[in-house]
Formats: structure tokens, C-alpha cells, sequence
């Protein structure tokens, strides 16, 4: 797999927005069509599109949906990998999306607290449909929309679901996420080096430096949100930072 840059839409009460460390109400980017924000990133040249319902992360109901399968209908035709996120909490929500053409689900609250489920979706789906997020804030894993915070690592948790039949992992570091202030390399790396599958970097990219950075350290791809939203470069130039480094 070869590393891609993966533009972030986030979802909440129909809006795409932007929150600093996930937080409620810290809205920094708040836009009101959310289908011709992915359009647009389509537009630009992404290959695959990172949809999250954040309030199906933070309240466990994906009212967000419809805008999804809407994304979804209007992306597919055009060939973009879509990978779906937040508030995925059985195994009925993650076939149901799974089902309207979205190619890869990201659970993250509802695999912790039951990792069989991750089982049982590779099983019936195939591993490289299911993705388990591991969000980290000081070093453990949180979970319900960054709510709570469990006593595990992510390193130890990787170990766990790649085992359990997750063909992807995406990593976020809640310590840099969202603040525009740069990334820490070095709990990605540790991750990478811990698992035999593909790791997605999220969390803190502000700068093309920054996704180098990330790529370095062995990672599949970068989601980028803030950065790009707040026009610190624009998704071509991502791309193309990318493709030309040697």
C-alpha cells in the first residue's frame, strides 16, 4: 500500500466541522454541505474520503446517515475509496453501511468494549473492510467520542485486534489533534512497529513537513483535516509533496 493523503469530513447536526481535540462546542470550521466539501476534495484530487459522524461518536446515534449514503451515491461512480466512522456500535450499524457501497467501516468504542465484534466482521466481510480506531490521549486509549479514557495503550490494543482479524488500524493522537501545532512522529512509529498491518496517521498535521514526518515513520496514509480546512496548504499540494519526495 502506498502512502496516501486522506482528507477528513467530519459531521455534526449536518455540518461539516472541525474540533479541537474533539471537544463539543470548539467548532473551528463549521460548513454547511458537507456532500459538496467531499465532492470538492474529490475535486481535487483524493482518492479516498475519511467520513465521521461525530455525533454518532459523542451521543451513539448516527444522525448523520443520510448524508453519508448521499456522499456515498455521489462518490462511488467516480471510483473513491470511502471509509465510514463514529457511532458504529453493532454489528447490524457496521453491515448496514457496509451494504449502501461504504468500503471500509472504523470502529472504535464498540471493538473495545466487545473485540469479538471485529471478529465477526472480518469474517463475514473480510478483514480488509474493517478498521479499528485507536485514539490516544497521555498515552492511553480513548473511547465514546474521546469522552473517556480506558487504562490500555495502543500499542497493546493493535497487538489485539490485528489478531482479531482488523485489516487496518487508524491512529489518532488526541495530544496534537485538531490544535494546528505540529505532530509527535514517535507513538505512530511505535505502533507501526508493533503490528503487520497498515497504520493511518491521525492527529496534529499543520504543515507538508508534517505529513513527511508521518510517512517516515512507516504509516500507510495521514487523514488531514484542520490544515486543509483552515488553508494551510491545499490537498493538490499534499498529494504532490507526496508523489514528488524521494
Amino acid at each position: 500500500m502506498s502512502f496516501e493523503v486522506i482528507p477528513a469530513v467530519d459531521m455534526k447536526g449536518g455540518k461539516c466541522v472541525q474540533l479541537v481535540q474533539g471537544v463539543p462546542g470548539s467548532e473551528m470550521i463549521s460548513l454547511d454541505d458537507p456532500v459538496q466539501v467531499a465532492l470538492d476534495w474529490v475535486a481535487q484530487g483524493a482518492k479516498t474520503l475519511h467520513l465521521i459522524d461525530l455525533d454518532g461518536a459523542i451521543e451513539g446515534t448516527r444522525t448523520n446517515a443520510p448524508i453519508i449514503g448521499n456522499i456515498v451515491e455521489k462518490c462511488k461512480p467516480q471510483g473513491i475509496y470511502i471509509q465510514v466512522g463514529g457511532g458504529i456500535r453493532s454489528f447490524e450499524d457496521a453491515a448496514a453501511l457496509l451494504e449502501i457501497g461504504v468500503d471500509r467501516v472504523i470502529l472504535s468504542t464498540a471493538a473495545l468494549k466487545d473485540p469479538e465484534l471485529i471478529s465477526r466482521l472480518s469474517s463475514e466481510f473480510g478483514s480488509d473492510r474493517i478498521n479499528v480506531a485507536l485514539d490516544s490521549k497521555n498515552g492511553k486509549i480513548s473511547i465514546e467520542g474521546w469522552t473517556k479514557e480506558s487504562e490500555h495503550t495502543a500499542v497493546e490494543m493493535g497487538a489485539m485486534f490485528e489478531e482479531k482479524g482488523a485489516g487496518t488500524i487508524l491512529f489518532t493522537n488526541i495530544d496534537t489533534e485538531g490544535l494546528l501545532s505540529g505532530v509527535d512522529p514517535k507513538p505512530t512509529e511505535e505502533l507501526v512497529k508493533a503490528v503487520n498491518i497498515p497504520v493511518i496517521a491521525s492527529g496534529g498535521v499543520t504543515t507538508l513537513e508534517d505529513i513527511i514526518t508521518l510517512r517516515n515513520t512507516g504509516a500507510s496514509g495521514v487523514v488531514v483535516g484542520s490544515a486543509l480546512y483552515k488553508k494551510k496548504f491545499t490537498l493538490t499540494e499534499a498529494i504532490n509533496t507526496i508523489t514528488n519526495e524521494v
